[in-house]
């Protein structure tokens, strides 16, 4: 009779999860003896918490079902936490597995004994629980695994006594089938159809599952019909774009710029994604960011499906028949000379392959990635959901075992990369397709603009230091050789172009570290809060233009 860490495996397999992330300690040991009698589990090994977790991250977004990770105790889990924020607000499945001391033995308190159920109920507000018995730790494993899978996708945390592990008399369980998702009500239906049919501006926020080919096909076509605006969530889960798709405006990271675009709306159409609010709270400036003015609708929440819903409003709207306008393609070109942060972006979008997959987290430095890759070659791209850096690399690394047929792009800023260079390694033991580039600025720039922008009083030296990264400056090309990943450093457009071109004709990780300079920097920095703080006061025509000049 199996024990209850072989139960649990073949549960997880036949449950359709298929890799696990791992960073395991001594209590997982029968956890990790069990793969070994699992051919269909790929165990992925990672040299810290946040990358096992930012990996399944990655992996759900792409896959569309969980990864399981498996993390030692308290601490585990506490060190992968914020990348398990970042999964949580992207709403992407997962299954963390943490183990925990025997049963028997918490009562001592021993050195790496923790409220293990505390921790985890930051990222698992929904499920959390820790299996007493080795008859139920399959029936709990399902229940677990069930309630990530569902919409919205969550992340599930079940912890693992080890004796609850190296117990005898457990039995694998059988997932039940999903149940049905429900579309859009009927009076969601029609409070869309009237606001669009009143003949008042109106807008629709795309995010989550409504970013996909199918359900932007079918809000274009909404658009094309009505002439309703579309925009997509600041930082989406997983947005599918590129020639012959959709063109669709994101919302602006700055709150100012956000309120610039939805300014002249009367309705603002909201399909899984919620009303825009500041990302931070700024003295003397508004949180919510839609205008007083403008009513907010919900054709479908989280909970409900995306494509099903659109589709019905096209048919109350009557527009089956409207053509969806899709983006051309077109490549930037490819730049020359000295390198900047824009001419990085525009050589991605000149190079980058049909169906690639891009991990953006490249912060200030990726200002203008989206403008340089919207005709590119259809592609995917993964954003920084929650806010907590150093998702990039780990992401890249379950996007590329995901989907191990595409190339991944991983643009990444030099202060995210050192939160979890460890990924590098797992790229190189993995034989991952990944091109990673770093932004090489020596600086927090993104925290250098937020300084301006909060109105902090005049600063000093040493208030000045804790956002500058050059010294040291980093060297990633000699940190990636050092963790079996082919590394390059760059300085001009022709070196960039030369190195991008080998790493992406060649399998396997590559690491091109571009040295540029801030995109805002200097007398650009210090401008800026003026200007944003301007532009409600300026013509609408040169409101905007200065804003698709700064952050198209």
């Amino acid at each position: 009779m199996p024990n209850g860490a072989q139960a649990l495996m073949k549960t997880l397999v036949d449950s359709g999860i298929e890799v696990c992330f791992s960073n395991p300690g001594t209590s997982e040991m029968h956890f990790v003896a069990a793969l070994d009698n699992e051919p269909k589990m790929r165990a992925v090994l990672a040299l810290f918490e946040g990358v096992a977790t930012g990996a399944a991250d990655g992996y759900a977004r792409m896959a569309g079902k969980p990864a399981a990770t498996l993390l030692h105790l308290g601490c585990g889990l506490g060190n992968g936490l914020a990348n398990l924020h970042n999964a949580r607000k992207g709403k992407s499945p997962m299954l963390n597995i943490v183990g925990d001391h025997a049963t028997y033995h918490v009562k001592y308190d021993a050195q790496l004994q923790s409220d293990i159920e505390t921790v985890a109920r930051n990222i698992s507000p929904n499920f959390v629980r820790t299996s007493q018995r080795t008859e139920d730790l399959c029936q709990d494993a399902v229940e677990a695994i069930a309630a990530a899978r569902g919409l919205p996708g969550q992340v599930s945390t079940l912890i693992l006594p080890a004796d609850v592990s190296w117990g005898e008399g457990a039995q694998a369980c059988t997932l039940p089938p999903p149940a049905p998702v429900a579309g859009a009500t009927s009076e969601q239906i029609n409070n869309a159809s009237a606001a669009i049919n009143s003949g008042k501006k109106t807008a629709m926020l795309l995010g989550g599952q409504a970013l996909r080919e199918n359900t932007l096909l079918a809000a274009a076509k909404i658009a094309a019909h009505a002439g309703v605006t579309l925009f997509a969530e600041t930082f989406p889960s997983r947005i599918e774009r590129g020639a012959g798709l959709p063109a669709v405006e994101r919302i602006a990271y700055l709150a100012e710029m956000a309120s610039l675009q939805l300014s002249e709306f009367d309705h603002l159409i909201l399909v899984d994604a919620k009303a825009p609010v500041s990302f931070f709270a700024y003295p003397g400036k508004q949180s919510y960011l839609v205008p007083d003015h403008c009513t907010v609708h919900t054709l479908s929440s989280e909970e409900q499906d995306a494509e099903t819903s659109l589709n019905a409003l096209i048919e109350s709207l009557g527009a089956s028949s409207a053509q969806a306008p899709l983006q051309n393609a077109k490549r930037p070109g490819r730049p020359k000379g000295k390198l900047s942060a824009d001419k990085v972006c525009r050589a991605v979008g000149e190079l980058m392959s049909e169906n690639s997959i891009i991990v953006d987290e490249a912060i200030t430095s990726g200002l203008m990635l989206n403008a340089m890759t919207a005709g590119a070659p259809r592609h995917d791209m993964i954003t920084l959901t929650g806010g907590a850096i150093g998702q990039g690399l780990p992401s890249a690394i379950g996007a590329a075992i995901a989907c191990p047929d595409r190339p991944v792009l991983a643009l990444i800023g030099d202060g995210t990369a050192m939160y979890t260079n460890q990924a590098l390694w797992t790229m190189a033991r993995e034989h991952l397709n990944i091109t990673t580039i770093i932004f090489n600025n020596a600086s927090y720039s993104v925290l250098n603009v937020e300084l301006e922008r909060v109105g902090a009083e005049e600063v000093g030296e040493k208030a000045k230091s804790q956002l500058d990264l050059s010294g040291p400056v980093t060297n990633f090309a000699l940190l990636a050789q050092s963790m079996g990943v082919h590394g390059s450093r760059v300085h001009t457009s022709e070196e960039l172009l030369k190195a991008m071109e080998y790493a992406l004709s060649k399998p396997g990780p590559h690491l091109i570290e571009a040295v540029v300079p801030e995109s805002l920097n200097g007398i650009k920095r210090k401008i800026l809060p003026y200007l944003l703080k301007s532009m409600p006061s300026l013509p609408a025509p040169l409101s905007k233009a200065l804003k698709n000049k700064i952050a198209p």
